[in-house]
């Protein structure tokens, strides 16, 4: 093994320098080139050398646009014993705007590992091994690439520039935050008055009528080939028939890579299965905008999957079923939004808790639910598979 990485949450990158200098202070001399280190140790025998680069998402965007949803997906896919760790896991990586990548020219011994995990403890986060094995700010492991726990009571940790972003206020925002807020005091729900307004119509890129329905189809048709695949049913039969179904109502090309990698696989995953099963909660807020669904109820019991299916499967083609929807209006939508941000908000803050959900909200539901209307009111951009879950 050669390398070593860090992956921290960090306001600023200006006292990594320090840290760096800090570490290797004894024994070692310490050239900086902008935001590279050449680290050459001074012994007489096995002399070595180390490279540390240091990227941040402000100097290195697309480095974090390119990993960071890859870092996701891996961990995503790795059969976790310990669910609870997994949605640790996961919110961590969600918020990590730090790297400091470090590449030894020989093979990475205890000793230089100390030094490594020295400077994970300085600097905070979690320590990647290239094996996919993640470790805490101590060093102590807290998941091994076989989805194993480690011996870590693993936290998350984000700073506040990537909690509460570069918050855009208005009046319009303000007065729906306190609207929800408002329902969930009623509801006798936890909130926090420090979780972001979500950007005001003006700001948003709503999807239009057509693209939601589009998705809608597309995912439904999705979701059905994930229901067999769980069920254990033939999967060349099935991908036979569902693929039919999207050419039928000419939704093929509607396809995230995602559906695309798990519709194609020799092999689907069955877990991947199951968590695509799970997005007739996002389909059901698709339905819901495009007028099929009288109210979003609240998120304690799935949704009608039956009455779910017939909304589309009764329609003999793409536009007999596109011409019976009517868009809900842009306030109603981001409203909903909104609530359903800090509803999760309160799931989370009971789950690192160790509470039990408050008013008997189901997390996955809210997850699926925020990922439909995220993605419908344009929120930061970000495609269907990687909608940001940050709270």
């Amino acid at each position: 093994m050669n390398y070593f990485t860090i992956f921290a949450s960090l306001n600023n990158i200006e006292d990594i320098d320090c840290k760096i200098s800090d570490v290797f202070s004894k024994g070692f001399t310490v050239e900086k080139n902008e935001d590279e280190y050449l680290i050459k140790s001074k012994a007489l025998f096995n002399k070595y050398k180390l490279i540390i680069r240091v990227m941040s998402e402000d100097t290195n965007p697309e480095y974090f646009a390119n990993n960071i949803p890859g870092m996701m997906g891996f961990y995503n896919s790795i059969p976790f014993e310990d669910d609870n760790l997994k949605e640790l896991v996961l919110t961590q990586i969600s918020v990590l705007n730090t790297v400091i990548a470090i590449e030894s020219e020989k093979e990475i011994k205890d000793e230089q590992m100390q030094l490594f995990t020295n400077l994970l403890s300085a600097i905070g986060g979690i320590g990647f091994v290239p094996n996919g094995t993640l470790l805490d700010k101590e060093g102590e492991v807290i998941v091994y690439p076989d989805g194993q726990s480690g011996s870590s009571n693993f936290r998350p940790y984000a700073c506040t520039q990537k909690v509460r972003g570069q918050e855009v206020t208005s009046e319009e925002g303000h007065q729906r935050k306190n609207k929800t807020i408002a329902y969930l005091q009623e509801k006798g729900i936890p909130y926090t008055d420090s979780l972001p307004q979500l950007p005001p119509i003006e700001a948003c890129q709503f999807k239009t009528k057509e693209d939601v329905a589009r998705r809608a189809a597309a995912l439904l048709i999705v979701i059905q080939f994930a229901c067999d695949v769980a069920q254990g049913e033939n999967v060349e039969e099935s991908r036979d028939f569902f693929i039919s179904m999207l050419r039928k109502y000419e939704v093929e090309d509607i396809l995230t890579d995602k559906e695309r990698a798990f519709l194609y696989s020799q092999q689907p995953n069955a877990q991947e299965a199951i968590n695509i099963s799970w997005q007739y909660e996002a389909y059901w807020t698709l339905i819901w905008v495009l007028g099929f669904v009288d109210k979003l109820d609240f998120p304690d019991e799935v949704c009608d999957c039956e009455y779910a299916i017939q909304v589309i499967s009764n329609c003999e083609t793409f536009e007999q079923f596109y011409f019976q929807t009517t868009m809900r209006s842009q306030e109603e939508i981001l409203d909903e939004a909104d609530k359903l941000y800090r509803l999760h908000w309160a799931c989370v803050d009971n789950r690192i808790q160790n509470r039990t959900a408050p008013a008997g909200i189901n997390e996955s539901i809210v997850v699926e639910r925020r990922r439909g209307l995220f993605w419908l009111i344009g929120h930061q951009n970000e495609n269907w598979d990687t909608i940001s879950m940050d709270t």
